[in-house]
């Protein structure tokens, strides 16, 4: 990681205490090192910053989608702050291929298995992080989010609002050896990250009957 990295950071978490009423618990479940897929629900654009300044006993690599980059200045600061891009449509190969590598290189990869920003609720995770883990049996790390659709509007700041985050207990993934498979191991990790959020968070993977 560059210096702008880490000056993002330091960034990131005085914006934090200055207008955000940020509560994090679970930092112990972050393994000190080797490869680590963290994954997440995703509500807002401010999601990866402040996961990114949450987590600082690991350096976080980001996916973000490709749009972001089209602009020379901003795609300089997000690959600075650690993102490489990737397209939302169907499964592009030369971002598995960097997150592959990522983690191949002993690193934190994060990632949102949504694919988008969804304010009402958890929708269905895509097969990429499960693919990624499955191959090599990289430990996830799911964490729950939850708060950030209040920073919307020009005076959210005012407000302050409380945003969660909730780091819970690394696991693995049995292999997949088939389609099936693998949107089976999908699931699994996807209700491993709705188990760390409220009920209202949790979406297509809230179950009623509990």
């Amino acid at each position: 990681m560059n210096w702008f990295y880490y000056f993002g950071r330091v960034l990131s978490r005085t914006v934090m205490f200055v207008t955000l009423r940020v509560h994090v618990t679970g930092l112990k479940n972050v393994p000190k090192n080797g490869p680590l897929l963290v994954i997440c629900n995703h509500i807002s654009i401010a999601d990866p910053p402040l996961i990114g300044a949450s987590i600082l006993s690991r350096n976080l690599v980001f996916m973000a989608k490709e749009e972001l980059f089209e602009t020379p200045v901003i795609g300089y600061f997000i690959r600075g702050f650690g993102a490489f891009p990737v397209k939302r449509e169907g499964m592009d190969l030369s971002a598995m291929k960097t997150a592959q590598k990522t983690l191949d290189d002993g690193l934190v990869l994060m990632m949102f298995p949504e694919g988008r920003r969804s304010k009402t609720g958890m929708i269905a995770g895509l097969a990429g992080s499960a693919l990624l883990a499955t191959r090599k049996g990289i430990p996830l790390l799911p964490v729950g989010l939850w708060g950030t659709e209040q920073i919307k509007g020009k005076t959210w700041w005012l407000h302050r609002p409380r945003i969660n985050i909730k780091i819970g207990e690394p696991f693995t993934l049995s292999p997949a050896k088939n389609r099936t498979e693998l949107e089976a191991r999908t699931q699994e990790m996807m209700l491993h990250i709705a188990a760390l959020v409220p009920p209202g968070y949790q979406g297509v993977y809230r179950d009623d009957s509990k």
